[in-house]
């Protein structure tokens, strides 16, 4: 089979064999098959994660949901619309606006599927609101001897605290049912300001606004601060002109960024320089538009990343000590700092799990060193009790990660008990999640 690499270019794989179901009933059948002939599989999702958490081990089958997709019922009074698994973020927010419904909370980037999204824990940003996972109504699995299982807060409950962020370690997801809501726009204010001033007013911003995140330039002075703010159903939208989008984000945060990026792979010693210019060149933005217009944002320039979950009471000196950081490696960092806060929920494996939570994403543009910076700042998260993103890179294992998860230990119980042959395992799942018990 041809090899298979996720979108960064961080993991990669050599499936034996690649299948495509196209009913819940072609995915009972596969993973049987599989099963019974002592055979490892892995759902393969959109690659968006920098984790090989998806990457089959050699010799192992794969499942490609790419034409298991599209809306399978919904209820728009409620807001329960169930959605086959392989259905992309970004084909789902267009099939949700045409029932006159949207997710409560994106992410920035909707290229990944559905299922995918919610087993790594995918999250937007917002003080009141959690990850993608917390607008999960009910899933529907298919377990390891090939039988379907459904679970909810009132069915199968310890099932569904452990699905909804699975890691695709309990079964395949074959439907997720989401709680939505009427389709709202989102007014958005994005606009350059001094660092020191946002992380004097980090809390007031967080607290103040529904969805806050800001992005800090390593060497530069200012931080491009975004704060969308929840207008209700029918509030007219006032979005950028097409010509202004196309030079904002396609032209800038794309064409112009990833031009200073390769120039400074090529020549290194000019990163800081280029990055205090990046941080100088910051514009302001403010307009309204559909909230997935808004929440997520084109990304053509490729990265790695690696992103942890620290408390939101630690924010601040995690990133003092980034910034000490920065000027202290030896490999100058060509990419922004990312940092959001979300809501504490009760998923066993989430990484807001008891706590209300801090951000805090970094970067670096492909092809150049990131291994020191990227250890560094885990170093630093784990002085915190930071929890790494389940889809991003990071070296933890199963026993640091018990530490950080008061549920883990029922978690790898519940995987024991469905899936005890380690039909759904990996190498990634063996690291994070250790031996089968």
């Amino acid at each position: 089979m041809e090899p298979w690499t996720n979108w960064a270019g961080t993991a990669s794989a050599r499936p034996r064999r690649v299948h495509r179901p196209a009913s819940t009933a072609d995915l009972c059948e596969i993973v049987t098959e599989v099963a019974e002939h002592g055979g490892r599989i892995r759902p393969l999702g959109s690659g968006h994660s920098f984790s090989p958490v998806a990457a089959t081990d050699n010799g192992t089958d794969a499942i490609d949901l790419g034409a298991f997709s599209g809306i399978v019922s919904a209820d728009v009074e409620s807001g329960l619309v169930t959605v086959r698994a392989g259905t992309t973020l970004r084909d789902l927010n267009t099939l949700l606006a045409s029932l006159g419904l949207a997710l409560t909370n994106l992410g920035d980037i909707d290229a990944q599927t559905i299922a995918g999204a919610i087993s790594t824990g995918t999250h937007g940003t917002g003080a009141r609101f959690g990850g993608l996972a917390t607008q999960v109504e009910a899933l529907e699995l298919v377990t390891a001897d090939g039988s379907v299982v459904t679970c909810s807060s009132t069915e199968n409950s310890k099932l569904f605290d452990a699905a909804r962020i699975g890691l695709g370690a309990l079964g395949v997801i074959s439907t997720v049912t989401l709680r939505c809501e009427p389709a709202f726009v989102l007014e958005a204010h994005e606009s350059p300001q001094p660092l020191d001033c946002v992380l004097a007013e980090f809390h007031d911003l967080a607290d103040g606004t529904d969805h806050f995140e800001f992005y800090w330039f390593p060497y530069g002075r200012n931080a491009l601060v975004k704060r969308n703010t929840r207008h209700p159903a029918g509030t007219p939208a006032r979005p950028l002109s097409p010509v202004r989008r196309f030079l904002d984000y396609t032209l800038m945060e794309n064409g112009a960024f990833g031009g200073l990026c390769r120039l400074s792979r090529a020549v290194p010693r000019l990163t800081p320089t280029l990055g205090a210019f990046a941080s100088s060149a910051l514009s302001s933005r403010h307009y309204s538009d559909a909230s997935h217009r808004v929440f997520t944002t084109l990304r053509m320039v490729r990265f790695v990343e690696t992103e942890y979950a620290v408390p939101r009471e630690s924010i601040l000196d995690v990133l003092a000590e980034l910034r000490a950081l920065v000027p202290r490696l030896h490999h100058p960092v060509a990419f922004p700092v990312e940092v959001r806060v979300a809501a504490a929920d009760d998923i066993w494996l989430s990484t807001a799990y008891g706590r209300d939570t801090a951000y805090v994403a970094v970067h670096q543009y492909v092809g150049m060193p990131y291994e020191e910076y990227f250890a560094e700042f885990a170093r630093i998260a784990a002085s915190v009790g930071g929890r790494p993103h389940w889809g991003k890179m990071h070296p933890l294992g199963a026993d640091k990660l018990r530490r950080l998860y008061p549920r883990f230990d029922d978690f790898r119980r519940l995987r024991a008990e469905l899936d005890p042959h380690g039909v759904f395992g990996n190498a990634y799942l063996d690291r994070v999640l250790g031996p089968r018990s």
